[in-house]
């Protein structure tokens, strides 16, 4: 990032304010989730009854303007990796509000405050602990569709036919593709937190404590996300939606078993 912070941007005749806008909007939107999120179990900066909903449209404001800037290229490849990420995300859309019904089903709240630091916080070792197996999955597996890691996207590819994200900002350069980079760390930081928070204990620790633990178990992510990337090939295009509707599979099954342990 400091690289490309140091280098000068390059534009298009074709591209107009979208397209300067886009990495802005979608760094900051990355960067506004990050505040809802209450890390090793601390109050979040922004917390209220129903802040998960207005999160992830957050998020999908900073998607939304990623496809615009994209399209406001004329390229006919950044099309093609916008239409891609329109459709593979109105699908991942489907399964993280499934996973949002599970958590207000067994804590009763549409808040991560009230899911991680509230008197009963949603975690292994707590009730709900055999279906949060299933959750983990399918967050995980969400984690890398949404944050185009292998074996959906290949963050590292130069084949344009290949491309889904990185499509979308071949034309961006300099201090716009340092924003649009950093904007893809906090996404994922955000995903291996919640990962992360699932793992965490739910008995009290102190604050030191605590965000080693916490932050060792999202290294533990970044390992496994790391070796699934050294050890998989990405996957076929036309397989890509079968994986993503896999994750919204097990999703729903995991909030049809609330029904028989959280009546």
């Amino acid at each position: 990032m400091a690289k490309l912070l140091r280098k000068g941007s390059v534009y298009s005749d074709s591209a107009g304010f979208i397209f300067r806008l886009g990495p802005v909007v979608s760094a900051a939107a990355a960067l506004m989730a990050l505040a809802f999120f209450p890390f090793a179990g601390r109050p979040s900066l922004i917390s209220f009854d129903g802040d998960i909903i207005v999160l992830a449209y957050i998020l999908g404001t900073g998607r939304f303007f990623t496809i615009l800037a994209a399209l406001d290229t004329a390229s006919p490849f950044e099309g093609m990796g916008a239409a891609r990420e329109a459709f593979f995300s109105t699908l991942a859309e489907v399964a993280f509000f499934t996973l949002v019904v599970f958590f207000w089903r067994v804590s009763d709240g549409l808040s991560l405050t009230d899911w991680f630091t509230g008197a009963h916080p949603v975690s292994f070792a707590g009730a709900q602990g055999a279906l949060l197996l299933l959750v983990v999955v399918s967050l995980f597996m969400l984690l890398l569709a949404e944050n185009s890691r292998v074996p959906v996207d290949d963050p590292a590819t130069h084949l344009e036919l290949t491309m889904i994200h990185e499509a979308m900002i071949l034309d961006h350069s300099g201090p716009d593709l340092a924003l649009i980079e950093f904007g893809a760390f906090c996404k994922l930081l955000f995903y291996a937190a919640f990962v992360a928070s699932l793992l965490m204990p739910p008995w009290p620790l102190g604050i030191v404590a605590s965000l080693a633990l916490f932050y060792c178990f999202v290294v533990l992510v970044y390992l496994i996300t790391g070796v699934i990337e050294s050890a998989t090939a990405r996957l076929r295009m036309d397989l890509v939606p079968r994986y993503i509707l896999t994750s919204f599979t097990v999703a729903f099954f995991a909030l049809i078993l609330t029904v028989e342990f959280f009546p």
